[in-house]
């Protein structure tokens, strides 16, 4: 947390002092503004957060909204501003066109936040995918699960977001949904009202969910992160028969492994162990980790979401060295897996290049 607030405030000095230049405020008045300004976007988001139970929301929710948009401006004038002071060794060089070529970055900046906006706004696409299952019964032949995953439901992703989410699951016509973790942001108390748009997902042989690691942030309490007060049935470290000859298993965050807070030592084998012989088997989890050890378990198939295949670049490259299954369909050891780069979205309301997806898995028998 040290470092990330170090970052942050180093990084935003160099911004607005690039800025500065570019500006050239002059007078008491128009640099009094500047000055406000740069406060106003440095400490909006942790202003929100800390005078949350203060202040009203209609003070708080702006307040929230601009931090984390700028969040994401901000990192992108950082990576511009870099540019032009590499190419022109910090100003000392092209001196004549150092002040136009900043605030080329800033433009380029605002464009690409704009450009990651309207990519976010846009309804998630549905990637199908079909999966041969060894085990699986002829009469469960074409049976249809729809997963989403990341839906980070909050200030920035809303209810009308969230209906309209509903009723595109609808259309697909699923046998199954399934929910991959990380429904809220568990900020706040008064995510509660989203749990009636989410009791409106609904499926023949139930909707079925595992959490995520913002099931365990904030106020949400319980090994399921408050989960079931959606309607969901949670599988936490266990299966169950959906029907004769197809289980769903699940595990809770794997990103607590090594953190000394799992709830079980092997979820994945706790998951897994007593299944019915020779039945089909999809694991669910929220994080595309321990795959191996999956396949190695006997499942058919692993469905999983966290990775948001980076968001907005150029997180993307960070977050395929933790997680090499990033986003789409993999093999491994046999076993396909499919990871959602996510329904929603976390932090900025923006999505750069990809759009956010939901998943709709017809299965077949092997």
């Amino acid at each position: 947390m040290s470092i990330a607030l170090a970052v942050w405030v180093l990084g935003h000095l160099y911004v607005f002092a690039r800025a500065w230049t570019v500006l050239r405020p002059a007078g008491r008045a128009p640099r009094a503004a500047f000055l406000a300004v740069a406060l106003l976007l440095s400490g909006s988001f942790f202003a929100a957060r800390w005078l949350e139970d203060a202040l009203p929301a209609a003070v708080v929710v702006p307040l929230e909204v601009l931090g984390f948009e700028w969040m994401a401006v901000w990192m992108w004038c950082v990576f511009g501003l870099l540019v032009v002071d590499v190419a022109t060794v910090a100003g000392f060089a092209f001196r004549g066109r150092v002040r136009a070529l900043r605030g080329g970055a800033f433009a380029v900046a605002g464009a690409v936040a704009v450009i990651a906006s309207v990519q976010a706004l846009r309804a998630p696409v549905v990637r199908e995918h079909e999966v041969r299952l060894a085990g699986l019964p002829r009469e469960a032949e074409g049976t249809v699960l729809v997963a989403v995953s990341d839906l980070h439901l909050g200030t920035m992703v809303g209810r009308r977001w969230l209906d309209a989410r509903v009723r595109q699951v609808e259309q697909l016509r699923p046998d199954v949904v399934v929910v991959l973790g990380d429904v809220l942001e568990g900020d706040s108390p008064s995510e509660s009202r989203f749990l009636p748009g989410l009791r409106a997902l609904s499926a023949p042989l139930g909707v079925w969910a595992v959490n995520g690691n913002h099931e365990r942030y904030g106020r949400q309490a319980g090994s399921t992160g408050g989960l079931e007060d959606a309607g969901f049935r949670v599988l936490l470290n266990r299966w169950e028969e959906v029907r004769p000859g197809l289980v769903l298993a699940g595990v809770e965050d794997l990103t607590r492994h090594g953190r000394g807070r799992m709830v079980a030592a092997d979820p994945v084998g706790e998951a897994l162990a007593g299944r019915p012989e020779g039945a089909a088997t999809v694991l669910l989890s929220h994080s595309p980790l321990q795959a191996e050890r999956v396949a190695r378990g006997g499942a058919g198939l692993m469905l999983a979401g966290h990775t948001h295949d980076g968001q907005i670049w150029p997180f993307g490259y960070t977050t395929r060295l933790f997680y090499p299954l990033m986003a789409g369909r993999y093999d491994v050891d046999g076993m396909p897996v499919v990871v959602c780069r996510g329904t929603g979205t976390w932090g900025p309301r923006m999505r750069l290049w990809r759009r956010s997806e939901m998943l709709r898995i017809i299965l077949r028998a092997a």
